[in-house]
């Protein structure tokens, strides 16, 4: 009688997307890097706000506690301001990419890539603490009624008892930091990479080029569109109905639509998704 080696199965190997080895190569690139990331805090904020803004459209009393909304608002801004540096990132990584080709694996190593989101990181983490600690630091006696969804810095700034003009001037300074730094940043790269494709000397090699950073420019002009006439807008010109809905925006629909953005633009994407398709199909026809 032959005596099998017989040993007890502690794990299982998943072999579902191992015929798509050279695609998850692909994906280790910097581009995929922040990608990854900037899903990641997009999702983060996303349900920052959306799950309590759906328990208060159910239920009949809608409160926050005062500890549980100046959470709130400091894991949004956190997050917010991160999605702002890391869209600065992103724009380095294009440059390099468009104007230093031959440079690029060695300028956007995975140290550099790492560097720049924990910058990004550190920075949102030390504005939105800032902000935050001001604003909760101010006395609030009169209502408790937030014409909002969520405690965003206006609408928690207005049932304020005495916000003092400098706090406000702070804040203010501090949110348009966060916005003009990175888009200055984003500028300037982005006057690189049009000067760098402009020398091209064919026209297949310029759309190629502009096509790389297309879907980079719409989540940059979405993002910092919805922002500036959120946060950068007189008191004078305040209005919570328009708040609510650009909130909603931001916060619902632009993280909806960015990875279709990003993922519709995107040969590897698109090649993959032909190839997911055309397997279903002939197993549906089998």
């Amino acid at each position: 009688m032959e005596w099998v080696n017989e040993t007890t199965v502690r794990e299982f190997t998943f072999l579902g997307f191992s015929s798509l080895a050279g695609l998850q190569r692909a994906l280790h690139t910097p581009m995929y890097f922040f990608l990854g990331v900037l899903s990641c805090s997009e999702t983060c904020y996303t349900f920052v706000i959306v799950p309590k803004m759906l328990v208060d459209l159910l239920a009949q009393k809608k409160t926050i506690s005062f500890l549980g909304c100046a959470i709130q608002m400091f894991t949004f801004l956190f997050l917010g301001c991160s999605h702002s540096f890391l869209l600065a990132a992103m724009g380095y990584d294009r440059y390099v990419a468009i104007c230093n080709p031959l440079r690029y694996t060695v300028l956007m190593g995975y140290g550099v890539c790492v560097g720049l989101v924990a910058a990004a990181c550190f920075c949102g983490f030390t504005v939105a603490q800032i902000i935050t600690s001001m604003v909760f630091h101010l006395p609030f006696h009169s209502s408790n009624q937030l014409h909002h969804f969520f405690c965003d810095i206006s609408p928690v700034l207005k049932v304020a008892s005495h916000p003092t003009h400098f706090n406000q001037f702070i804040i203010i300074m501090l949110c348009a930091l966060v916005l003009v730094i990175p888009l200055f940043l984003i500028l300037v790269s982005y006057i690189h990479i049009i000067s760098a494709i402009l020398q091209f000397p064919s026209t297949l090699g310029r759309y190629k080029a502009f096509s790389t950073c297309a879907s980079h420019l719409i989540i940059v002009i979405v993002h910092y569109g919805c922002a500036s006439f959120i946060y950068l807008r007189p008191k004078s010109h305040y209005s919570s109905s328009q708040d609510v809905l650009m909130s909603v925006s931001y916060t619902i629909l632009t993280p909806l639509f960015n990875p279709i953005i990003y993922s519709l633009r995107n040969k590897e994407f698109k090649s993959a998704l032909q190839r997911v398709v055309g397997r279903t199909i002939s197993l549906l026809h089998h």
